[in-house]
């Protein structure tokens, strides 16, 4: 009984986790995975608005940049930490990215 009470508890927690994450917007994204290293320039990151770190990515296009964010690079684990996050949510916090960096 103990067992499938912790279980329940469990799947109701990954339940909760997943519901946020789909619930989170660009901005949300960004704050909570993308801004901490990005403006701290952390492992290279390329810092937000910095135009001429940007223009060499932005000439990629919006679809390239967000297949680097969903597989990583460099320092930047795949989906940078952002895990419950989907193709999605991480295209929107990429085009929060270009909007700062045009």
């Amino acid at each position: 009984m103990q067992r499938m009470i912790g279980m329940t508890a469990g799947l109701a927690a990954l339940v909760l986790l997943s519901a946020s994450a789909q619930a989170m917007d660009a901005e949300a994204v960004f704050k909570g995975h993308c801004e901490a290293c990005h403006t701290a320039g952390l492992g290279g990151a390329p810092k937000p608005g910095d135009k001429a770190a940007w223009a060499p990515r932005l000439a990629k296009g919006l679809d390239a940049l967000t297949q680097t964010v969903l597989t990583g690079k460099g320092a930047m684990p795949p989906k940078g930490t952002c895990m419950n996050c989907d193709e999605g949510q991480i295209k929107a916090a990429v085009q929060l990215f270009v909007d700062r960096a045009q």
